[in-house]
């Protein structure tokens, strides 16, 4: 998982990252835009596969979001997923001047309205018709036409048990959090698909369970103290966020998000991190040496996740090449 960087070092960023072991990358839309960071990659000549995760949905039409992804979708040969997301409405609505009202139906409508621009792509009539979004016309000159590879995988970010449904019913796979520890899965997102997808007459086996993972690991005490003081302040920043606090009580941490939050009103960043204890380490992260973390990973997220994505390796850039040997170990074990 990387943030996007400035265009021209994209492609030197995703030759190393194939050269180090990993199958793919997950492009994150903050600063900069994930389509245009992910066309960067996949015209590097790197061999790997590419998902927006997340791609913010509601700044775009439908259609810009289906054009992108099936450019993107030639580019790679196939190897495409295009992750689509509803970021949090002051972002949505003060720094994008979109509409955010009724996020979660009009994320569904969004996913169904892109995958009605994918039928028209291939020539069928373009008769999209939503509760938020309305498509009927395009023609030939401004198709860009069928793929030889199928269509872009349209997943989506969610976290609370109503968008896992949604999910289930209309998505092809789910991003899920990295606050998403094996409990909560198993819980809430392996059921929650079933249910979204026997309401529409899928299959939840059918459908991708992306995982990002945070991991502690390093050779020496030091280094792994060193890790488990940055998972700390991952879980802290990340904790405080009200709408991810059921995650913290369902796994036994009640109050934990109203004491992160009182920290956060403070400005006391250091006392945020006090606050994720050694045992919400054991529960929200994967700790094990470098030469037992896959096997680690393994053991936490199989039968669960169908890929699992290195998030601490964006944050640790210096073991780069470590995580990749990780994700080599984890792909030829599967």
């Amino acid at each position: 998982m990387t943030t996007p960087g400035p265009l021209a070092s994209m492609g030197d960023v995703a030759r190393r990252t194939a050269a180090a072991g990993f199958d793919g990358m997950v492009i994150t839309e903050g600063a900069r835009t994930a389509y245009l960071a992910a066309s960067a990659i996949a015209l590097s000549g790197a061999d790997l596969d590419l998902a927006t995760g997340i791609a913010v949905a509601f700044p775009r039409s439908p259609m810009i979001a289906a054009q992108s992804a099936w450019e993107l979708q030639e580019a790679t040969g196939g190897r495409f997923r295009l992750g689509l997301g509803t970021q949090i409405k002051t972002h949505v609505v003060r720094r994008y001047g979109a509409e955010f009202a009724h996020p979660g139906p009009r994320l569904a409508d969004h996913v169904r309205a892109v995958k009605a621009c994918f039928a028209a792509f291939r020539g069928a009539p373009l008769d999209h018709h939503g509760e938020f979004y309305e498509l009927t016309f395009i023609n030939r000159d401004w198709s860009p036409g069928p793929l030889d590879v199928r269509d872009p995988p349209v997943d989506v970010a969610a976290v609370n048990p109503w968008m896992v449904r949604m999910a289930g019913e209309v998505a092809d796979g789910v991003h899920t959090h990295p606050l998403g520890e094996p409990g909560y899965l198993q819980r809430v997102v392996m059921p929650g698909l079933a249910a979204g997808a026997e309401r529409a007459g899928r299959d939840a086996s059918d459908l991708a369970v992306i995982v990002p993972v945070l991991t502690i690991t390093g050779e020496t005490d030091a280094e792994l103290e060193a890790s488990r003081s940055a998972a700390r302040s991952t879980l802290a920043f990340y904790g405080s966020t009200p709408n991810y606090a059921f995650i913290f009580d369902d796994a036994g941490f009640d109050g934990t998000t109203a004491r992160l939050r009182e920290h956060q009103r403070a400005r006391d960043v250091a006392a945020m991190a006090a606050e994720i204890t050694d045992e919400h380490l054991a529960v929200f992260c994967t700790e094990a040496p470098w030469d037992d973390l896959a096997e680690a990973l393994l053991a936490r997220y199989r039968g669960i996740a169908t890929r699992l994505v290195m998030y601490s390796a964006a944050t640790d850039p210096a073991h780069v090449e470590r995580y990749g040997e990780v994700a080599r170990r984890i792909s030829a074990a599967n």
